[in-house]
């Protein structure tokens, strides 16, 4: 229990101040009893504390005040008045005293009551305090003091703010006259002048007694002198900023909501951005909800024909609910325990409550909580009125989220904890933030549509299903790059090949959105066409590049396409008979091989351009793939930095202006014929990031798996950064080799008779692969092929059966003449051989070699 009063909050400096101990100064609990007793309380009435502290504060009085003149003391703020107290020894004392009604440190109630020391009535000297200090203005709040920081004289203004009269006043501190912190340290900096002489100045916030708004005040402290420079005292002058302050509070309120409203585009975030922004500083509460038939409209809607957007959902007509979803709240007590609805949930507000209505006029409007509006809402809502009830809502201000003639939502903002219903500027405040943040909800709701779409075309357009082949076991990976950069264009492919190869390819288009997406596919439809013709990959790339520029060309001065058209891309074909890889690479990142023994090493390929630069050769190494090793392809999205940034900065070649193959921000620029360092790998990553990249990348790779999935999740884990900003493809292939008892081989001597021999010899074969039922076909088509390779060909002549998932059928020459199949005239002789093989096969087809051509055919097994 305390013995003397002093140490809370707006309590005198200590009892070391001048003149602390002639104030008598006690505390009494809500129940009456003495908690506290000052020396100035015992100098006034006798008591030591051990002997009053713990009784009845009644026990003081000599007779009670007339019960009809005292007010409700339970919710009154201050009371002043004279009470008659019993001194120990009887006598009775007339006392002024101040009682201030306050929170105690354990968070229970009780009074403090100060009362000035004994004979503080006018002196002479107070005229000229007075004289010396200022003026009697109503427009400033004056006061003068003496040595001892008590109030000697106080103007009009002075006064008024706090309610007590000179006589009231005379003797007290600062600190005892008003219950604030803030008047600490005006008090503190009155005895620095008192010493220094130094004018001082603070500006603070405080409570006037008896307001219920917190008021700002600009006080200026000064010595006084008289003409012979004899100190008299301190004065106080202030001003009261209160218009100004809040002024300036809305106006850094509103700076503040232009930084961090609308940082992402996510419409959640955003939503919760306007909350943090609106508490505590505005409101005590606030909930953001947006319409529900949203949900459909931020996914459904596409681009129109003028490339704007359809109309999104309005409010319902009158008479019926509206279904709200909660997208955002926020609250100045932890853990938002008003809330009624949970982030994400849908409740239907009736109508005629205050969020719809002002949904459907389009207006802003502030309310009490006892108006009839909100009262015969909650009273169809047992939880709300509890809550209101509860927490003690008193006012409230329901806003429109409307945004380019759209309605998008409402926010509610309620105060509880903040003693000020709203006002007319809070209104306005509350309205210019929920302007902002509607913009940029909106901008968000159309990146949400557009990158929906992107997605929705980018992932229609990339392989739904691996195709089933044997020359390799294959997982990928695909991830679309944050919601900042939005959708890439990024691809892999799988693509089997005649003679049971198959082809390998990643690639990335430079740029993001829909255009990158719609790019994306329209080269991967172009490398299946050009695969499906067996072009290798060095003369498939050159077709690509030429198609790449023509894009580009097409592209300029085309409204809503940004940027260059460009794309890297490395396409790799690998035999499972020779376990040979060709592979060939357009300003691609490098592969990574994967040896039996785990080491991970990079495929040194011969560098070529990024797509689209055109004029310079591409070029291709033939290398062996080991059985049981791997080999990784990817796009520079998994290799960038692990911050997430691209910093460097490539040289690129050509004549123009190349694109680096990621969405970073490097690009390559150069004029020339040499192929630098920019056109190789990465040119938009740094040296220092893409080594980086490149080492955390050999190292997941290294790492056991149980499987080609498990080890694509790993990788992932492993080297990409937290937040990628570019769009990642991985494609995984673990090489495998067909058994050599499944490969037949024949050379064919350029003969006429040699047709027989080759006849005999497949069905021989096929009778030792267990495939009589293939013979027929097999027969004609060998025949056919072998026939014609000697009549129209060059030697040498080679025959080969592949038993694989299908029969595979090939003849070799060394003509670079491809057969033409063509509709033989009725009397024709010839004609009709391809014609035949075509109808009794399900594919074929002819394929360039380095010495001359190969004619395939392929059966499916039954």
């Amino acid at each position: 229990m305390e013995r003397h009063v002093g140490d809370g909050p707006g309590a005198a400096p200590g009892p070391d101040a001048a003149g602390e101990a002639l104030t008598a100064r006690a505390t009494v609990d809500e129940h009456g009893t003495v908690t506290g007793w000052s020396a100035g309380a015992e100098r006034l009435l006798g008591y030591t504390p051990t002997r009053i502290l713990g009784r009845p504060a009644a026990s003081l009085l000599a007779e009670p005040p007339p019960a009809d003149t005292l007010p409700a003391f339970a919710d009154l703020p201050r009371w002043h008045g004279t009470l008659v107290l019993r001194h120990r020894d009887g006598r009775r004392l007339e006392v002024k005293v101040l009682a201030h009604h306050r929170t105690s440190y354990c968070g229970t109630r009780d009074w403090f009551l100060v009362s000035a020391p004994t004979g503080t009535r006018p002196r002479p000297g107070d005229d000229a305090l007075a004289l010396h200090g200022f003026l009697d203005s109503p427009f400033c709040a004056t006061s003068v003091h003496d040595r001892d920081l008590r109030f000697r004289r106080s103007n009009r203004g002075s006064r008024g703010v706090l309610g007590l009269s000179d006589d009231d006043l005379r003797g007290l501190r600062m600190t005892e006259a008003v219950d604030d912190p803030s008047v600490g340290e005006v008090e503190r900096l009155m005895r620095r002048a008192l010493e220094t002489g130094e004018p001082q100045y603070v500006e603070n916030h405080a409570h006037a007694p008896g307001a219920t708004r917190e008021h700002a005040w600009s006080v200026h402290i000064y010595r006084l002198e008289d003409h012979h420079g004899r100190v008299l005292g301190v004065a106080t002058t202030g001003h009261d900023t209160t218009e100004q302050y809040w002024a300036r509070k809305r106006l850094q309120l509103i700076a503040e909501a232009g930084r961090r409203i609308g940082s992402t585009l996510d419409v959640t975030r955003t939503a919760q951005e306007l909350a943090d922004i609106a508490v505590p500083d505005l409101a005590d509460f606030i909930s953001v909800d947006l319409l529900a038939s949203l949900d459909d409209g931020g996914t459904a809607d596409v681009l129109g024909a003028a490339g704007e957007y359809g109309p999104l959902p309005r409010a319902p007509a009158a008479g019926r609910p509206l279904a709200l979803r909660r997208v955002a709240h926020q609250s100045v007590l932890p853990g938002t325990p008003e809330a009624v609805v949970a982030p994400g949930e849908v409740d239907d507000y009736p109508d005629g409550s205050p969020p719809v209505e002002s949904l459907r006029t389009g207006r802003s409007v502030l309310y009490r909580v006892s108006e009839p509006a909100i009262a015969d809402w909650v009273a169809q809502d047992p939880v709300r009125t509890s809550r209101i009830r509860d927490f003690g809502f008193h006012s409230a201000m329901t806003v429109p989220l409307s945004a380019r003639g759209t309605t998008l939502g409402v926010a509610v903002f309620a105060r509880h904890r903040h003693p000020d219903p709203f006002q007319q500027d809070d209104l306005v405040l509350a309205e210019e933030l929920a302007a902002r943040a509607a913009v940029s909800i909106d901008n968000a709701l159309r990146y949400t549509r557009e990158r929906g779409t992107a997605v929705t075309l980018q992932r229609s357009l990339l392989p739904q299903s691996m195709p089933e082949q044997t020359a390799v076991e294959v997982a990928s990976r695909y991830l679309p790059a944050g919601a900042r950069a939005g959708v890439g264009g990024d691809w892999f492919d799988v693509i089997p090949l005649s003679g049971a190869r198959v082809a390998l390819v990643v690639g990335d288009v430079v740029g993001h959105g829909i255009h990158a997406s719609a790019t994306m596919g329209r080269l991967r439809t172009a490398v299946r066409t050009l695969a499906d013709i067996d072009l290798p990959p060095d003369e498939l790339l050159t077709h690509l590049d030429d198609l790449v520029a023509r894009l580009a060309t097409e592209a300029e001065g085309v409204a809503g396409i940004a940027g260059v058209v460009g794309a890297t891309c490395l396409y790799a074909v690998y035999d499972p008979v020779s376990r040979r890889c060709t592979l060939c690479r357009a300003g691609h990142p490098l592969p990574v091989v994967v040896g039996p023994d785990g080491t991970a090493e990079l495929l040194d390929l011969p560098a070529g351009p990024p797509l689209g630069l055109g004029g310079l050769p591409f070029e291709s190494l033939e290398t062996e793939l080991p059985e049981g090793g791997l080999l990784a392809l990817y796009t520079d999205g998994l290799i960038e930095s692990r911050n997430g940034e691209n910093t460097g900065t490539g040289t690129g070649t050509g004549t123009g202006t190349g694109t680096g193959a990621g969405a970073g921000a490097g690009t390559r620029t150069g004029a020339g014929a040499g192929v630098g360092a920019g056109a190789d790998a990465v040119g938009d990553l740094g040296a220092g990031d893409l080594d980086d990249g490149i080492t955390r990348l050999r190292r997941a790779l290294a790492v056991p798996a149980a499987s080609l999935d498990a080890l694509c999740d790993g990788v992932l884990g492993a080297v990409l950064p937290e937040r990628p900003t570019d769009d990642v493809a991985l494609l995984v292939a673990r090489p495998r080799a067909l058994d050599p008892e499944r490969v037949a081989t024949w050379d064919v001597a350029p003969d006429p008779s040699a047709v027989a021999e080759a006849r005999k010899n497949a069905l021989c074969r096929l009778e030792s692969w267990g495939l009589n039922d293939a013979a027929f076909v097999t027969e004609l088509v060998v025949s056919e092929l072998v026939t014609n390779a000697i009549r129209h060909a060059e030697p040498p002549v080679r025959l080969r059966l592949i038993h694989d998932r299908s029969l595979i059928c090939e003849v070799s020459d060394a003509s670079s003449t491809a057969p033409h199949m063509r509709r033989a005239r009725s009397f024709d002789e010839g004609g009709r051989g391809l014609l035949l093989v075509a109808q009794l096969t399900q594919r074929w087809g002819t394929r360039p070699t380095p010495t001359g051509k190969t004619i395939w055919t392929e059966q499916t097994l039954g």
